[in-house]
């Protein structure tokens, strides 16, 4: 029963997370969206709530992994490890805004309640700066080990589609929903496989 409800939950997260993703960075185009009010605040819920969707498809990812030498192990682990790493400092930046959003009055205020947050020390190179940076490396090297493995329970392309979104999210904020559309045409040919196979083994590790 657990199972069934793991398989189903991890199906829906292949394709919500994206999706999510997108939807936050269509609400972010919208007129007033930028300051605090119902647009920061909904655009910023689907954001969290797509980040979320991340750990399951991360688990996903790394149980499809599943090399057989130790040392392959170590390096899946690290590479899942620093995925989850980076989904954690994703996360806990959505939830800065959310809360300088539901704090600040207008943009004025918002901006300095983010100057005093962002002004302690770590919070910008963890949840800003560096720690996200980890979550879309951690995607991208799961991904590529997938691809390349043996027994390829992840297209060839999807990397290649997931680098793509990644670099415009990365080049303006704007393409966010391009980028999100990207990463949702990657991952979304896995739903269907979840629960199907048992775990190949990546071949390359």
């Amino acid at each position: 029963m657990n199972a069934t409800v793991n398989s189903r939950v991890t199906g829906l997260a292949w394709i919500a997370a994206p999706a999510l993703l997108g939807l936050y960075g269509g609400i972010r185009l919208l007129a007033g969206s930028r300051a605090p009010g119902p647009g920061w605040t909904a655009g910023h819920l689907a954001l969290l709530a797509g980040l979320l969707l991340f750990v399951p498809v991360f688990a996903e990812l790394r149980r499809l992994v599943a090399p057989r030498r130790p040392a392959g192990r170590v390096a899946a682990n690290l590479t899942a490890g620093l995925a989850y790493a980076g989904l954690v400092a994703s996360a806990g930046q959505t939830v800065i805004d959310l809360y300088v959003g539901a704090r600040a009055a207008d943009r004025a205020e918002q901006n300095q309640l983010f100057d005093r947050i962002q002004g302690f020390p770590g919070v910008l190179p963890v949840f800003y700066t560096v720690g996200p940076v980890l979550f879309y490396l951690g995607l991208l090297a799961l991904l590529v080990t997938l691809a390349a493995g043996r027994a390829r329970p992840v297209a060839v392309w999807s990397p290649v589609l997931v680098l793509a979104g990644t670099v415009l999210m990365a080049a303006d904020l704007d393409f966010i929903t391009i980028g999100a559309a990207l990463w949702l045409a990657a991952l979304a040919p896995s739903a269907r496989r979840t629960g199907r196979a048992r775990p190949a083994a990546a071949g390359a590790l």
